[in-house]
């Protein structure tokens, strides 16, 4: 049910289903069996190119000792590296290898072909709904990132 304040769409409602939505989709099966954090750091560098620790820190939105252990653990696994940074000869940037781009690729293409099936279940009207909704939510993901 909408609010008062804005009618047409409840951001209650429109928390818990993107919540529940982002909950199951994060669990689809999937070649690449890697934990979300990973995933994430994965997917950050792999999208937004080279970054230091502290960048990647707050992005993830965990401590300082867990990406450091986390981007050493990647590095021993060849999926990121550290290269100095050309701004700063004291600071390093962590950049995805072409491994660890690969495991993004691989989930983003297991992810399509797992929506491709549901969209199939979903009746022609609700497919529509979806479609004309994608560049709202699209505007939504760019809006909260302006917000950081």
């Amino acid at each position: 049910m909408a609010s008062p304040s804005r009618p047409g769409l409840d951001a209650a409602e429109l928390a818990t289903v993107l919540g529940e939505f982002t909950r199951r989709s994060i669990r689809l099966p999937a070649t690449e069996k890697r934990s979300f954090t990973t995933l994430s750091v994965l997917h950050t560098l792999a999208h937004k190119g080279p970054m230091r620790l502290t960048t990647l820190k707050a992005s993830e939105q965990i401590t300082q000792p867990a990406i450091t252990q986390l981007v050493s653990r990647l590095e021993r696994e060849g999926l990121v590296e550290r290269q100095p940074d050309p701004e700063d000869g004291r600071a390093v940037l962590v950049r995805v290898t072409p491994a660890g781009a690969q495991i993004v690729r691989t989930r983003y293409e297991d992810r399509v072909r797992r929506f491709s099936q549901l969209i199939e279940a979903l009746t022609p009207e609700e497919r529509r709904t979806i479609g004309v909704a994608l560049p709202a939510l699209a505007r939504m993901a760019a809006l909260m990132d302006t917000e950081r």
